[in-house]
């Protein structure tokens, strides 16, 4: 079996395809039931952001797979497979693996160095797990790329490189101003009260606007995300002590004539926005209304960008201006870092691979020992215990010298590029049953199944 990732990020695909591509969560559960149930796949889990969808997966065949894991994409997210076709990448093995290190450690965000992807790829891998769709490939490559992920913001510099995408957007609606400045005093409505809500409303807090309206669908999430956002700040608190209240959604539209900065982030399919909302809002009012879209499909109508005293940054514009954002000197450390990484897991998934044979061979050696022990028990009847004893353990210390140095040198062998062909080696040498070895396999993989289980 071999890793596969089929996937449309903002590096391959236009937002306009990226919005209506977009994987809401009952879609991503059925992607991966339906992943498994396809032949070539033997292991999913989907990674769906607001500017990428990514269908990972172990396969047996990579052409098969690859047109496999296509059109489930396709199906799934309402985009034709042949509209949807040139805006697809496709990494296998140890690219595949690269690929996803990168995303963890923020290289292939859209404001790069971000850290809010660790907890995108921690949900994806929690979602595999809970459906049992991610096994043993699966769940040691998203483990070991949330640990990469850290590994990159605790020991480079990649933070320097860049901001969240709140961050980033005000900064692009302050337009060179310093964005504390910018903000110190300004009346802000948050739209929607989810984790990139609550980011964008403490980022406001911090940079210190005078008040935050946060609206909700759901009034309870709001009113929390206001306790939060009121309680004292400083070390023993997260609140920021911002003056900040909760409103219907209903309300929105009389919360725009007041509020000077807005930013909206919901799960919503349609426009939350509409172009005529902003109009009537302008009309009633004379300062200028800086917007803010994160979300994806877009919250906002893109036609309030072209409205007198309107300030619109979304998705769209924030790939744009964040494609000419200088680079960090520390993107190179943590490029060096991933390369490492991945040749460690490399390593270490094919020396696993000849594990299963290993145990197997010595199996079939202590049944050997077992055998000859007990025959010779038959033809010499008058050992006592300690000869008996002495015996069993000369024959398996000879047994044991006999396959340590193969088994370990295999092991090594197995370990470098290009190894997995020794444990077909091994098995055909010693004539080893195939089913002995698949069944230490099962047993592995039910192994790590509940290891995991527990882990995210």
């Amino acid at each position: 079996m071999s890793l596969l990732v089929v996937g449309l990020s903002h590096r391959s695909a236009p937002v306009s395809v990226l919005e209506r591509a977009s994987l809401a969560a009952d879609t991503q559960a059925k992607l991966l039931q339906d992943t498994l149930a396809a032949e070539p796949a033997a292991e999913g889990a989907v990674l769906a952001t607001c500017n990428r969808i990514e269908l990972y997966a172990d396969v047996d065949k990579f052409h098969a797979g690859v047109a496999e894991l296509s059109t489930l994409l396709a199906q799934h997210s309402g985009v034709g497979l042949e509209e949807l076709t040139p805006y697809l990448y496709v990494h296998y093995e140890d690219r595949a693996v690269h690929h996803l290190f990168s995303v963890a450690c923020g290289l292939d965000s859209m404001v790069v160095g971000e850290g809010q992807i660790l907890g995108q790829i921690k949900d994806a891998l929690a979602l595999g797990q809970e459906l049992h769709t991610a096994g043993r490939l699966l769940n040691d490559l998203f483990q070991q790329a949330l640990r990469v992920g850290k590994r990159a913001h605790s020991e480079t510099g990649i933070d320097r490189a860049g901001q969240s995408l709140v961050t980033f957007g005000l900064q692009q609606l302050a337009d060179g101003t310093d964005v504390n400045a910018w903000s110190a005093g300004k009346r802000a409505l948050v739209i929607g009260a989810g984790s990139m809500s609550s980011l964008a409303a403490a980022t406001l807090a911090r940079a210190g606007v005078a008040e935050i309206v946060i609206a909700n669908r759901t009034s309870a999430r709001a009113e929390r995300l206001v306790e939060i956002l009121t309680e004292p700040g400083g070390s023993s608190g997260g609140g920021t002590g911002v003056a900040a209240r909760a409103v219907e959604m209903v309300a929105v539209g009389d919360e725009l004539t007041r509020a000077d900065v807005v930013i909206s982030c919901t799960g919503a399919t349609g426009l939350v926005l509409t172009g005529e909302a902003v109009e009537t809002a302008m009309k009633d009012r004379t300062a200028p209304l800086a917007l803010l879209d994160l979300a994806m499909p877009r919250d906002i109508d893109a036609a309030a960008h072209r409205m007198p005293g309107v300030r619109l940054v979304d998705i769209e514009s924030l790939a744009e201006a964040s494609a000419d954002a200088p680079m960090a000197a520390d993107v190179d450390q943590v490029r060096a870092l991933v390369s490492d990484e991945v040749a460690a897991f490399g390593a270490a998934q094919r020396a696993a691979h000849i594990t299963p044979t290993v145990v197997a061979l010595r199996t079939m050696a202590a049944d050997v020992v077992a055998g000859e022990v007990a025959r010779l028990e038959g033809r010499l009847p008058d050992l006592d215990d300690k000869q008996r004893a002495e015996i069993t353990q000369t024959v398996r210390r000879v047994v044991d010298k006999l396959l340590h140095a193969p088994t370990v040198r295999v092991k090594q062998l197995a370990s470098e590029p290009g190894g997995a062909g020794y444990a077909d080696a091994l098995r055909t040498l010693f004539d080893l049953d195939p089913e002995t070895v698949a069944s230490v396999s099962r047993a592995d993989l039910n192994d790590a199944d509940v290891k995991n289980r527990g882990r995210v």
